[in-house]
């Protein structure tokens, strides 16, 4: 796993200067104690380690929106092949849309959570430039949504649950995935998602924007860890409309209300998945035993509704979000 400190967030800056000081004391403490001099050192140590958990517990529970952004981006955040390694005991993967190609900015799979075998639908960013680039930076095309459509159905065909995890800025944007249907094969998956007969789980892992994060969104359970992101757009997009400048980012990202508390709120999600002390990307593993959890509570609640009623659930679930008036114009 890559180490946190090769990448640093400007609000982290005072919890790397308390670590920097923690080493300084223990990189002392083990010289001191190697020559039987360590009195004062222990208790001293004890309390740093106190104040650094409670100084990392102050600062993310009060992250601005445009920060909580951030994080959702941090280059060493999980994605969802590390998810893959850490969660399921076994994971095959398909590939292709049996139409143009396979898009590697959706994975697809098979694969055991537990004793339950289920179908894998996730997006991914890549990890270096080279992994980025194949994977357009998590933006899939037109392909990469027809196969997670194919999967899906497969996944119905054989009573599987589905579990899709969400990490996108947004679909493609190009001429080409245009010219593909870009917006027609999310608009077809959204349907077919609504009526799908088994299971879903949603997750959003790090970013969830526009349509991108929609066309595997659609599910009986949608769930976002605690410090990403959920949104109609991109905060730079939205500026760019609103104030023709992305420069104002961060003023969009407080407008749009689209961390996982307001949504919470808003009932558009159903449940936030807690994140390691200092989010994610300081502690895969224990992101990913808590993801897990979630994952595995969520299909026992789901297993043993009847297929009528899990559909009817999941479009009430939809049907009750936003809210509007109707006025007569008579």
């Amino acid at each position: 796993m890559p180490s946190p400190n090769e990448y640093r967030l400007p609000f982290e800056a005072p919890i790397y200067e308390m670590e920097a000081r923690l080493s300084e004391m223990e990189a002392n403490y083990a010289k001191n104690k190697a020559v039987g001099d360590s009195s004062g050192f222990a208790e001293q140590i004890r309390r740093l380690r106190r104040e650094l958990a409670n100084l990392k517990r102050t600062i993310y529970a009060n992250l601005e929106p445009w920060q909580t952004v951030q994080v959702s981006r941090h280059q060493n955040r999980p994605q969802s092949r590390d998810y893959l390694d850490l969660i399921f005991d076994q994971f095959v993967e398909l590939h292709g849309d049996r139409a143009i190609g396979d898009d590697k900015a959706i994975i697809t799979g098979l694969g055991h959570l537990g004793d339950e075998k289920v179908m894998f639908i996730g997006h991914q960013k890549g990890k270096n430039l080279t992994e980025r680039t194949a994977c357009n930076f998590g933006c899939a095309h037109p392909e990469g949504y027809r196969k997670a459509l194919l999967k899906m159905r497969m996944a119905a065909k054989f009573r599987l649950p589905i579990i899709t995890f969400i990490d996108t800025p947004g679909a493609y944007p190009g001429i080409a995935a245009e010219e593909r249907g870009q917006a027609a094969i999310i608009a077809e998956n959204l349907r077919e998602m609504s009526v799908i007969p088994t299971p879903i789980v949603c997750v959003v892992i790090g970013e969830g924007g526009s349509g991108g994060a929609l066309g595997i969104g659609v599910g009986d359970r949608v769930a976002m860890l605690e410090h990403a992101y959920y949104s109609v757009i991109s905060p730079e997009g939205c500026a760019t409309i609103l104030w023709k400048s992305s420069e104002h980012a961060p003023k969009a990202a407080d407008a749009l209300k689209m961390t996982s508390r307001d949504l919470l709120r808003f009932g558009v999600i159903d449940e936030i998945v807690a994140e390691p002390l200092g989010a994610a990307h300081r502690d895969h593993r224990e992101a990913a035993a808590n993801l897990k959890s979630f994952l595995i509570h969520a299909l026992r609640g789901l297993a043993d509704l009847p297929r009528e009623e899990l559909l009817n659930r999941r479009y009430e679930k939809f049907r009750r979000m936003g809210q509007f008036l109707e006025e007569s114009s008579a």
